[in-house]
């Protein structure tokens, strides 16, 4: 069962975070599902990043106080 945030509660996280995230999530032996399962985030989150960081390099992911 998923956690439901209410209104302006969702969790902030880093850009290495993120980075680190996506790192995991690019190597051979791992799913993007295993590693977000791992980290406690949603696979959809881990996507969205990896999407944003393969279009805009570093830049692409927002600052750390982005909510996503």
């Amino acid at each position: 069962m998923r956690a439901r945030w209410a209104m302006g509660e969702r969790k902030r996280y880093s850009k290495e975070f993120k980075l680190e995230a996506v790192r995991l999530a690019k190597e051979p032996d791992r799913s993007v599902l295993q590693v977000a399962q791992n980290l406690g985030i949603s696979d959809s989150a881990l996507h969205r990043w990896i999407r944003e960081l393969e279009g805009q390099g570093q830049a692409g992911l927002p600052p750390e106080n982005w909510t996503g």
